[in-house]
């Protein structure tokens, strides 16, 4: 074919003009600078912010859709760094075995759309069973279903017998995590075979955890060398690794290995936040001090088992007392429920507790915002109203900086521009 033929072609599969919207409000959080901007229009085309300009002033014509957001304020559309989309809180302990195989993807469907309606125009799933948050990130990203963006990890790494591999059946079953490896080089091999099929980021479970059977939180169950060969392969692919670290020992060790961001960070010590906030290489906590209060009050209705209670039990205000002390001591923090183990469309809850916790509201919000972003690596697409990035976004009655609850009741979410049913 020739170049003019090209040409033809390229025209010809090109849309007819590029869509634009604007988004008029009465502020605008900056989450950079924790200003607020009065009267903002955010214009977006083909889903990315081209220019933000002053609504009293600006001019715009009738070829351009206006979603008008009178007397509300907005703020970029929020990101949950630890979600679990297959997950549903109503089952728990062996309730879940009553349900095919498949029961657990087609259900995903609804928690997706919970946690859009909720705000969250971002997540990162941080560990599913048979790839379900990879496929349901493509039927999302191919407009088949409403959803927030995903950062699938697919399946969870771990050792043999620990957190992430299946722990509740007898040997007769022999059931076995799909990522479960022992040694540095079978850890690197999976790391492979997880990106091969769609992970964007690498979930590993360094230590024991509290929903699993037979084993406890502080128990570390890889080693530094295995979470360093783990990191080491995934950086190499360009990837990020979350670590599922409860236990003291576990949480240094991920740390010195050199994973990214670590996940609960319940019964972290004094040393372990002293590594953390002086790394180098940029390390995140991700705490998860909300969910508890749904977990002990709703948890053996929903048929988890009373071992399990006992151990979330136990670790709850240890972890909320921690994430205090390593906010005080300048850890950088993103914001991660671990929605599954609780209802997705509550998430939000999360950031009345940061706040009770030693955080200012803009803090809170930088975690789900542009920290999220940056621990991402994805600080050009997501995290910010700026220009480059995407037309997502959030907007509420009220000033969530004097009052960080009004983002549980969300007045409007766009994603990509369009806002969201």
């Amino acid at each position: 074919m020739n170049r003019l033929a090209l040409l033809a072609v390229a025209l010809l599969a090109a849309p007819a003009h590029a869509e634009t919207v604007v988004v008029t409000a009465e502020h605008m959080i900056d989450v950079v600078t924790g200003k607020t901007v009065d009267y903002p229009a955010v214009f977006i085309t083909d889903g990315r912010i081209t220019s933000i300009a002053d609504a009293r002033t600006v001019r715009w014509g009738a070829d351009v859709r206006h979603i008008d957001l009178s007397g509300k304020t907005i703020l970029p559309g929020l990101i949950d760094m630890h979600v679990h989309l297959d997950a549903n809180p109503r089952y728990g302990g062996y309730d879940g075995l009553q349900f095919t195989d498949s029961f657990w993807t087609v259900q995903a469907v609804g928690n997706a759309q919970a946690m859009l309606r909720a705000g969250f125009t971002t997540v990162r799933n941080v560990g599913s069973e048979n790839y379900s948050d990879v496929g349901l990130k493509q039927a999302i990203d191919e407009g088949l279903t409403p959803g927030p963006r995903i950062v699938p990890a697919a399946h969870s790494l771990g050792a043999t017998g620990g957190h992430c591999d299946q722990t509740y059946l007898p040997p007769s079953y022999k059931a076995k995590g799909a990522a479960v490896g022992d040694g540095p080089q079978d850890l690197r091999r999976i790391v492979r075979e997880q990106r091969k099929y769609g992970a964007e980021v690498i979930k590993i479970c360094a230590t024991g955890g509290v929903f699993s059977r037979n084993t406890e939180p502080g128990q570390q169950q890889l080693s530094e060398e295995e979470m360093r060969a783990i990191a080491d392969e995934a950086h190499q692919w360009g990837l990020r690794v979350a670590a599922h670290a409860h236990g003291a020992a576990g949480i240094k060790a991920a740390i010195r290995a050199g994973i990214d961001t670590i996940e609960h960070a319940s019964l972290v010590d004094e040393e372990g936040i002293k590594l953390a906030a002086a790394r180098k290489q940029p390390v995140w906590f991700s705490m998860d001090i909300f969910n508890t209060d749904y977990t002990q009050a709703e948890g053996a209705k929903n048929g988890v088992l009373p071992d399990n209670l006992r151990k979330d039990r136990e670790i709850a205000q240890i972890q909320r007392d921690n994430f205090r002390k390593a906010h005080a001591a300048g850890v950088k923090m993103v914001f991660g429920t671990d929605a599954g183990v609780m209802p997705h469309g509550s998430a939000a809850g999360q950031f009345r507790v940061m706040v009770r916790y030693g955080m200012t509201a803009i803090e809170a919000i930088r975690t789900a915002t542009v920290n999220a972003a940056r621990a991402l690596g994805r600080e050009g697409d997501i995290g910010t109203i700026a220009v480059g990035r995407y037309g997502d976004m959030l907007a509420v009655d009220g000033d969530p900086l004097k009052d960080v609850s009004v983002l549980t009741r969300p007045a409007a979410v766009i994603k990509g521009g369009v806002r969201v049913d």
